[in-house]
């Protein structure tokens, strides 16, 4: 096997989205990455760099929602708008990076590749390495977070009044790493539309790599477009700390970069959320060093180039 060491075009989208949740300081999630040297590290790697700097919402007036527990509908959805806009631009320049900002910013990111995957007619995949489902509609809600809505929203449920329609991600084309914090709902909702859920206790028993290897061939069978969203929760807090929704016993950082160099040997990644990180909570910019790290190795960076089927 020959490494895909390929130079590519990444482009840096800045989502400062901060409406998804209560909690504040994901907007500041952008710039944080940039600090800690994301472009530079790419450009290391051989890659070209585009930074389009940090977008900013539609402005959206009127925007209802029979839930009253739903906070920031107006926003989020000029933020869907705005957001679908730049990854459908972004898709066709090179591989975008999504520099989040809440995981809110998915319901714009996924639709605009979503997009660009219909007009190539190839199916999109989504790979979501997070603690949390996010598959919430506006109707399910409880907390009225919506950044626990993109994925109900990808795969075409009802309850997304004011969002544009999007082409529809089959529940067979999503995949879940890490779960661990699920409510009832969701729950139910993952055995309806079948998602592939594969939970810490999955992780724990059978390692990270073989469900991944599975997924990832299935995204290759289908010729299909994959996009990688990964929340800073993915990982374990203590070594992911800036992150306003911990859940402890998360994914190890070896675990995590095993996942990223499988993803690199792939060559199938095609866009890349990075989302949830809140430097507000951060220790020192640990947490977004952590996170240019992997991606890094998602773009190349390993110790050795080696012929993984080895071993």
């Amino acid at each position: 096997m020959t490494l895909d060491t390929t130079s590519q075009t990444c482009v840096l989208v800045g989502a400062p989205i901060d409406c998804g949740k209560v909690r504040r300081g994901c907007l500041m999630g952008p710039d944080a990455l940039r600090t800690a040297g994301i472009a530079s590290t790419l450009t290391d790697l051989g890659h070209s760099v585009e930074d389009w700097g940090n977008y900013a919402p539609d402005e959206i007036t009127g925007a209802n929602c029979d839930n009253p527990a739903v906070h920031g509908l107006a926003e989020t959805i000029g933020w869907s708008r705005s957001l679908r806009r730049a990854a459908s631009k972004a898709m066709e320049s090179g591989t975008p990076i999504f520099m989040g900002g809440d995981h809110a910013m998915s319901l714009g990111t996924i639709a605009g590749v979503a997009d660009y995957a219909e007009k190539q007619n190839r199916p999109l995949f989504l790979l979501w390495l997070d603690a949390h489902t996010d598959i919430h509609t506006l109707d399910t809600t409880t907390t009225g977070n919506l950044h626990g809505t993109p994925v109900a929203y990808a795969m075409g449920l009802d309850g997304f009044d004011g969002f544009e329609p999007m082409p529809k991600v089959t529940g067979e084309n999503v995949c879940y790493i890490g779960l661990r914090s699920v409510d009832p709902s969701e729950r139910q909702a993952v055995v309806t539309h079948g998602p592939t859920a594969i939970d810490m206790r999955a992780l724990d028993e059978h390692g990270i790599a073989a469900p991944l290897k599975a997924f990832l061939s299935q995204v290759r069978a289908a010729n299909g477009i994959l996009h990688v969203s990964l929340d800073v929760d993915f990982l374990d807090p203590s070594c992911a700390p800036a992150v306003g929704t911990t859940v402890p016993g998360g994914a190890t950082v070896r675990e995590a970069h095993l996942a990223m160099e499988m993803l690199c040997d792939s060559g199938l990644v095609r866009a890349l959320d990075i989302v949830e990180l809140n430097p507000f909570l951060d220790e020192r910019g640990r947490t977004a060093e952590l996170m240019v790290d992997l991606t890094a190795s998602i773009f190349g960076r390993r110790v050795f180039d080696r012929d993984t089927t080895r071993y």
